[in-house]
């Protein structure tokens, strides 16, 4: 039997995934910063004969720490928690910069950092890193969370060659737009957006966005049951089990990485002249 240990799970892929591996009859161990105001989650997963710790990725790097370690043996991690400040660059406080940053990227990497012993002296395990299509495609009032996404890939690549000689390997996961509560729990900034910006891209966007919550093409169940073959090597996806770093889930996120990666080889086309200019 397995120990799945999945941060955020009070709803969404979190959740899911939850229920997903106890339903396989895996060991699992999901966090919520609050089990009261999760308490409907707790109890489906606890129901489920999972259990629920409270952990909040602001917390210290001591105290994420020793409530990782304290769990034991973990074999598949999974960082699924964060959130999305909307806002443009210019408007974000220091406060909220740095929330988005500790959240998304820094939390995460001490919950990595705490597992990662256990799981090189045993040659084994998984880490995967929640990950967007945000982290590829960069679009206005979202740049301090695309931010954050995209440390957190660069992050876990790295770590991915500096783990696969010890047996453990890295899942980066980049899904789409799926139908879950994640836009309609998101934050806007507290700061206001200077009058220049209104009619702007950055205006329309946000509006786009503050109105897309339950219109998301993605069906998440079906996304949670994707990364769970990918990983265990069973069903749909279960080939791809140690043969991929990334697994791009929605056809929305296929089609807007494709195009991002195309835009990238014209740059390196138009420009590569400039480019080898530079040798000795």
């Amino acid at each position: 039997m397995s120990v799945w240990f999945i941060t955020g799970v009070s709803n969404g892929f979190g959740l899911l995934l939850c229920l997903k591996a106890l339903k396989a009859n895996h060991r699992v161990v999901g966090t919520v910063r609050s089990k009261t105001k999760s308490a409907d989650a707790v109890k489906r997963i606890e129901s489920a004969g999972g259990q629920v710790i409270e952990l909040d990725l602001n917390e210290s790097r001591e105290n994420i720490t020793r409530k990782v370690k304290a769990v034991g043996q973990i074999d598949y991690l999974v960082n699924n928690a964060g959130f999305l400040i909307l806002g443009a660059v210019e408007q974000m406080s220091e406060r909220e910069a740095h929330l988005q940053l500790q959240t998304n990227f820094f939390g995460p990497l001490y919950v990595m950092q705490a597992a990662l012993e256990g799981m090189r002296v045993r040659r084994s395990g998984v880490i995967v890193s929640m990950s967007s299509l945000a982290a590829k495609e960069y679009v206005p009032t979202t740049g301090l969370y695309s931010a954050s996404k995209a440390a957190l890939e660069a992050m876990s690549e790295s770590l991915a060659a500096e783990i696969a000689e010890f047996g453990v390997s890295v899942l980066i996961v980049e899904p789409g737009s799926f139908r879950t509560n994640f836009l309609a729990a998101l934050n806007q900034s507290t700061m206001p957006l200077p009058e220049d910006y209104q009619g702007t891209p950055v205006a329309r966007t946000r509006d786009v966005l503050l109105t897309k919550s339950g219109k998301q093409p993605g069906d998440p169940q079906k996304g949670v049951d994707r990364i769970f073959e990918t990983l265990t090597g069973e069903g749909l996806a279960g080939h791809l089990k140690g043969k991929i770093l990334r697994l791009v889930l929605g056809r929305d996120a296929l089609l807007r990485i494709r195009k991002v990666n195309d835009k990238f080889l014209e740059d390196l086309a138009l420009a590569e002249d400039v480019t080898v200019s530079t040798d000795l």
